[in-house]
């Protein structure tokens, strides 16, 4: 019975963001600071699969200049949990066929996210230039998810290259996020559903690897993302374990 009315409450509560979301946007289309906006009510929808989610920013997170957020892509979930920590003007790289998910996908596009095609290698390495222009005409982040796929269950996958490489080319920081364990964590049926902690880390100063290859710095950050899973993985084991004492 709860799972029955949760999905009613989602799927309600995501097209009323979807369609006033579109309206809204119409005045101002295609505008950054809107993906912040609409990403973090669908973060509220955390409370509603009874998740109790903290989120850690580093000291100044707020006045960053542009960068790169890279973040660990897990599931669907990501939807409630990531989205309640995406920084004002940073927008989203994600696939063209989100385009055609009705409702959410017309709001993706006008909220200013950016789709690539990644069936096509020339079209997706166009992408870092388009990127790099970005970066140099305003005030715009980019998050994207350096796995390339959702991990379910199988830890922190290998990193692509191209968050790093459009990195490297704009001289702009890879700024990493890591999202504790949500997979298997969430049953529909079950009024609590635990902790999630959701910690920005620390600016990753792209200068430093200069006269390295990218690669060494997709590995750092990797690094970097994998102690820090483990570590959050942990807290959040422990949390639970006192909450059934």
């Amino acid at each position: 019975m709860l799972s029955i009315l949760r999905f009613i409450v989602v799927v309600i509560y995501s097209i009323l963001v979807c369609v006033f979301g579109c309206i809204w946007c119409l005045f101002s289309p295609r505008n950054p600071r809107h993906v912040a906006t609409f990403g973090h009510l669908f973060g509220k929808l955390s409370t509603v699969f009874g998740l109790k989610v903290e989120l850690r920013r580093p000291e100044g997170a707020d006045n960053y200049p542009n960068a790169i957020y890279i973040a660990n892509h897990q599931n669907n979930y990501d939807m409630i949990t990531a989205a309640k920590i995406v920084q004002p003007t940073t927008v989203t790289v994600g696939k063209k066929t989100l385009l055609w998910v009705p409702f959410f996908g017309l709001l993706y596009w006008l909220t200013g996210n950016l789709l690539i095609d990644r069936d096509n290698r020339s079209k997706a390495h166009g992408t870092i230039g388009e990127l790099v222009d970005q970066f140099k005409k305003k005030k715009i982040s980019f998050w994207m998810f350096p796995e390339g796929t959702r991990s379910r269950g199988r830890g922190l996958l290998p990193f692509k290259t191209g968050a790093f490489h459009a990195a490297m080319a704009a001289g702009v920081p890879i700024i990493p996020i890591v999202v504790s364990n949500t997979h298997d964590k969430i049953k529909l049926n079950r009024l609590n559903n635990g902790h999630v902690i959701i910690e920005m880390l620390p600016p990753v100063d792209t200068a430093a690897f200069a006269d390295q290859s990218v690669r060494k710095l997709a590995t750092h950050c990797r690094e970097l993302m994998m102690a820090k899973l483990d570590e959050l993985n942990a807290e959040v084991a422990a949390r639970e374990a006192a909450d059934k004492r």
